[in-house]
């Protein structure tokens, strides 16, 4: 995986600060943290909003952002054995998206659209045996193939899977994004003693079971950290189009979770 930082031109040095305890660090210090990070708030602001609707401001993720990396900075904890910009993303990353939850952002009519395909998408795969093609889920929904592209790049915001669920189940647990989780091999102890192996084992099924350009897309995305637009410029594809496989991605992906949880409700 490329790291955020390097990807970006932006690699902070080590300063001898980083090898005392944390919690010695001056007032002073702790602004030079804050400065030397903040281009990690454009970097996530900028990932997440290649997924959220083109009303969507990355301006109105920054200030969120910005209290992230402080609360990052605030609680970080050497002995956790994680490095701090990793960290640093984590609260950046989560701090923006409880951001766009508090604002209700999506239409319900939305919703009700993404939770239809969502349905439709589980029903076809469990008839055929198999994901569904476009034009299968379009018939399915009784809209033209056209109309069902227009769609996916309508729900392309309510696709974020959201943890919350999982969240909840760990109260006063550390907030940890999902694919984060499926990238690092050294989860957290608590995290794993919550079922975290299982939700992985869910997912990786469900990567697997993707249809190949879709699979493709989720790894050069989530593990090599390409944008929408090289991903398209490197699978030949515009970035609409790189989008939409996307959402149908994480929409499937959607499905297996709920369906995990559900069973686990039972």
């Amino acid at each position: 995986m490329h790291p955020a930082g390097k990807k970006n031109g932006y690699e902070p040095a080590i300063s001898p600060e980083e090898h005392r305890p944390w919690g010695a660090l001056t007032p002073n210090e702790r602004t030079d943290y804050i400065e030397k990070y903040a281009p990690l708030i454009r970097y996530v602001a900028d990932r997440l909003a290649s997924r959220l609707p083109s009303h969507i401001s990355k301006e109105d993720l920054f200030s969120s952002g910005i209290l992230g990396l402080i609360d990052a900075v605030d609680k970080y904890d050497p002995e956790r054995n994680t490095m701090f910009k990793t960290y640093a993303e984590f609260r950046i990353k989560g701090a923006m998206l409880d951001e766009l939850r508090s604002l209700d952002w999506v239409p319900r009519s939305v919703r009700k659209k993404s939770s239809r395909l969502e349905k439709v998408y589980q029903t076809l795969e469990a008839e055929l045996g198999r994901p569904a093609t476009d034009e299968e889920a379009a018939n399915a929904m009784g809209i033209a193939l056209e109309e069902f592209q227009k769609l996916l790049d309508e729900v392309k915001g309510v696709s974020m899977i959201d943890m919350d669920a999982f969240r909840q189940a760990g109260q006063g647990k550390e907030r940890s994004d999902l694919f984060e989780l499926l990238a690092d091999d050294n989860t957290p102890n608590a995290l794993t003693a919550l079922g975290v192996v299982e939700v992985r084992n869910v997912v990786v099924q469900a990567i697997e079971r993707l249809p190949e350009k879709e699979r493709l897309v989720v790894s050069l995305y989530y593990y090599d950290e390409l944008t929408m637009k090289e991903i398209g410029l490197t699978l030949g594809y515009t970035e609409s189009r790189i989008s939409q496989l996307h959402t149908k991605a994480i929409i499937r992906m959607k499905t297996k979770l709920r369906q995990y949880f559900e069973e686990m409700a039972q």
